[in-house]
């Protein structure tokens, strides 16, 4: 028993819809084609045959009257230079470092290595204590001040905010 294309006609006889067939198999291939190669129109003649594809627009939804503002393409440039956190006063004695921006904390350099700083460690001014990941930049943040770390107050690879603390500083002076 032989299995029939529910879209051939009844009509057609076996050489004829081995034609089809293959007719039908060609306009898949050329719609194939206008989509991988963003083609709006595509004619095709072969003797008497004429096929004409066209592509169908995407209809945007209304918009009423306002057209969204699209911002400039941001450029890939150097990474930043290492971004002071700024280190609000929690009490007379200890200072907060705080991410400057939204991102992913992360306490040492790669998996598996070293944290910059942990609980107990003393820090000099300008020392990296903590990495924020954000769009792919690797961002160093550093201590403003010298101190020893009373506290860490995110575990490695915590997503933070802008001015989330990341941890607690007992000044040295």
């Amino acid at each position: 028993m032989t299995t029939r294309d529910p879209d051939e006609p009844d009509s057609l006889v076996s050489g004829e819809a081995a034609e089809y067939r293959a007719l039908t198999e060609a306009i898949r291939d050329l719609i194939k084609v206008m989509h991988e190669g963003d083609i709006g129109r595509l004619e095709v003649e072969r003797g008497d045959l004429r096929i004409s594809l066209t592509a169908r627009e995407l209809i945007a939804p209304p918009t009423n009257g306002v057209q969204p503002q699209i911002p400039p393409a941001i450029t890939a440039g150097p990474p930043p230079a290492a971004v002071p956190a700024p280190a609000p006063v929690v009490d007379d004695h200890l200072y907060v470092v705080t991410s400057p921006m939204i991102g992913t904390f992360y306490a040492s350099s790669a998996p598996g290595e070293r944290p910059f700083v942990q609980t107990g460690d003393e820090v000099e001014a300008g020392q990296t204590v903590a990495i924020i990941e954000a769009m792919k930049i690797m961002n160093e943040i550093v201590a403003e001040q010298a101190g020893v770390v009373e506290a860490i107050l995110v575990t490695n690879g915590e997503t933070v905010e802008y001015g989330h603390p990341l941890m607690r500083l007992r000044p040295l002076s």
